[in-house]
């Protein structure tokens, strides 16, 4: 079996890649920025290319994007070249060339507005039967896609799995008053509970769904790390996270008074992934519990292959405001 991974000088494509390598298994990488990860330079938007690198592959792990941090920067021409054209591109390939399993990362993002309950309202429990409301560019595509992904199951008979994989890079916030609230870690962990998710996991369920294709056909999964919370909870966690985690993981409230630490004041959202650990097999390592007691032990909270891909930027130039990534350059051509 031979497995492309689109994207592999990105955070996620070069996690696939260093996996698959260690487990001698043959995988081509390729992307538009060259890597130690990349074997062919180009853009999955051009078919030709895209055919023959496709060429002699079993399985296709398509995690080639623009993200959420460059929609400030890039048109939405752009957006729609990169994310749905270039999936396009590629789920023609892989129908004609007789690919046995399609990968699409997706994102937690494409639920959009369905993110946010109203203020006084429980928060929301967020499952794939959640209906998305995009809410910027990004998470309009990356549904665009998916649902390409679904045509190309029913039509060409395509197996194709969507994973939406939530939080799992390790840059700073791109939100100033949470930037502002919480040091780094802290947040990080607190996201841990509903919004994020370890890039050894996220690994983890893309192998499981190659394998896992052929027989499920199509579907949508959550990859997050397993909350510690239940649907019941949803009320109190908007009011006060801290009550039911006392409940939930006690042990975490010594460690956090230890590092001087503080629990989000409120919820909006829990990601639940019961259907990926039931469909998909897939068994995630990293939560809450497991963290904290990591952090009790002063072990590094992050595994081993997240230390290896370490932090890669999503710009070619610096940021131009206060924040972690650049502002305002390529937007203004698409004004809202």
């Amino acid at each position: 079996m031979t497995i492309l991974v689109t994207g592999s000088s990105g955070h996620l494509g070069e996690a696939l890649m260093r996996t698959l390598r260690a487990q001698g298994r043959a995988a081509i990488g390729i992307d538009i920025k060259p890597s130690p990860f990349t074997d062919r330079v180009g853009s999955i938007s051009d078919a030709a290319f895209v055919v023959s690198c496709i060429a002699g592959v079993t399985a296709v792990l398509h995690t080639a994007t623009l993200h959420k941090p460059h929609v400030e920067t890039h048109t939405r021409q752009q957006f729609v070249d990169t994310n749905v054209s270039g999936t396009l591109t590629l789920l023609e390939a892989a129908s004609q060339s007789g690919v046995r399993a399609f990968i699409y990362t997706s994102t937690t993002s494409a639920f959009g507005a369905a993110l946010t309950p109203p203020p006084t309202a429980p928060a929301a429990w967020i499952t794939e039967d959640v209906v998305p409301v995009s809410k910027n560019i990004y998470g309009a595509t990356k549904l665009a896609a998916e649902d390409l992904c679904q045509l190309f199951h029913r039509l060409q008979r395509l197996p194709c799995l969507v994973l939406r994989t939530s939080r799992f890079f390790p840059e700073d916030d791109d939100a100033a008053d949470a930037r502002a609230a919480y040091s780094d870690a802290n947040l990080k962990l607190n996201e841990f509970l509903h919004r994020r998710v370890e890039i050894e996991d996220v690994v983890g369920a893309h192998l499981l769904a190659i394998e896992r294709a052929p027989a499920i056909g199509f579907g949508r999964y959550i990859i997050s790390a397993t909350t510690p919370f239940t649907p019941d909870d949803a009320a109190a966690l908007r009011r006060d996270p801290a009550a039911v985690l006392r409940e939930r993981v006690p042990q975490y409230a010594a460690e956090y008074a230890r590092r001087g630490w503080r629990m989000a004041s409120s919820l909006d959202r829990v990601y639940d992934n019961s259907r990926a650990r039931r469909e998909l097999g897939w068994q995630p390592r990293w939560d809450f519990a497991t963290l904290i007691a990591r952090l009790a032990r002063d072990e590094d909270d992050r595994s081993a292959l997240a230390r290896a891909v370490g932090r890669k930027p999503y710009h070619d130039q610096p940021p131009s405001g206060d924040g972690p990534y650049p502002v305002g350059i390529g937007h203004a051509s698409t004004p809202s």
